[in-house]
């Protein structure tokens, strides 16, 4: 029954099994992303290589679904955000940001990626993407919000709104997190792009592989999370995260009594004695 149930594909959207998929579409039935999940690892990819991969608000609710459905599942370990062409986002849609669109839903649109990010930042699990084409804009701005990029060397991350009139203050609030503040000001007042090496040299991209081996590096990426507890990958990523804006006595005060806390869990238990038995720890994943 395990075996029928892993070629099934199914098309839902929440409570996903172990090896199942689903998508979500608009009131005029496009589909915006595939969402496939498989031995734990839930793959969201942006299926709109027409509009570049634009970042509308059908897109947007499309990748917040299936970003968040099921966190409860102790089966998903990992999420991966990859996308379908050789954009893998131009970012917003420009045509929802128009003058006629008026302020509000303007506003609208910014605050539902900032929705997706927080989003990724609260998930108990990594969230990684998987870039193999170009993210510009807003685009960029969600790649650099991931735990973790993979990108192909042939890869190439923008923020060039600058260039049309829309200076790109929220996507520099994301590479700036995670790059120096010279890089970061070279992409977004520049607008010029960086190569996937130059990225990964600034501290945008965690790896950089050849394009035939993007999808084996993610995958051995998962599979050492899966070989983790999910629950004290959970606790540390919620800490990891919190640490990163408190002064540094604080965060080592927070963190010791963090450590603590993580003993406390039975998988942190197990883990210790399988180390001292010299076994394989066998995960509750509590």
């Amino acid at each position: 029954m395990l075996n029928t149930l892993k070629t099934l594909t199914k098309t839902v959207t929440i409570g996903l099994t172990r090896s199942s998929s689903f998508h979500t579409t608009s009131t005029a039935g496009n589909r915006f992303t595939e969402v496939t999940q498989c031995d734990g690892v839930r793959e969201i990819c942006l299926n709109e290589p027409k509009t570049r991969n634009s970042l509308s608000m059908d897109m947007m609710n499309s990748i917040l679904e299936g970003l968040t459905a099921d966190w409860q599942n102790k089966e998903l370990r990992a999420i991966v955000l990859t996308a379908k062409g050789p954009i893998w986002s131009a970012g917003h849609n420009l045509k929802e940001l128009v003058p006629e669109k008026g302020a509000k839903y303007q506003t609208e649109v910014f605050n539902k990626l900032s929705e997706i990010i927080m989003n990724i930042y609260k998930a108990p699990i990594p969230v990684i993407a998987k870039v193999n084409g170009f993210a510009a804009a807003a685009g960029c701005q969600l790649v650099a919000s991931c735990d973790m990029v993979v990108a192909s060397e042939s890869s190439k991350f923008s923020t060039p709104g600058a260039n049309f009139g829309v200076f790109c203050s929220t996507p520099g609030i994301a590479i700036s997190r995670v790059m120096s503040r010279p890089q970061a000001a070279y992409m977004v007042m520049t607008g010029l792009p960086l190569s996937a090496q130059e990225a990964f040299t600034a501290g945008l991209v965690s790896r950089v592989v050849p394009e035939k081996n993007l999808d084996a590096e993610v995958a051995h990426i998962t599979d050492a999370i899966k070989h983790k507890s999910r629950s004290v990958i959970a606790l540390g990523k919620e800490f990891f995260y919190k640490q990163l804006n408190m002064p540094i006595e604080e965060a080592y005060k927070l963190g010791a009594e963090k450590m603590t806390e993580n003993l406390g869990l039975s998988d942190s238990q197990e883990g210790l004695r399988s180390f001292v038995e010299k076994r394989k720890p066998q995960w509750k994943h509590e």
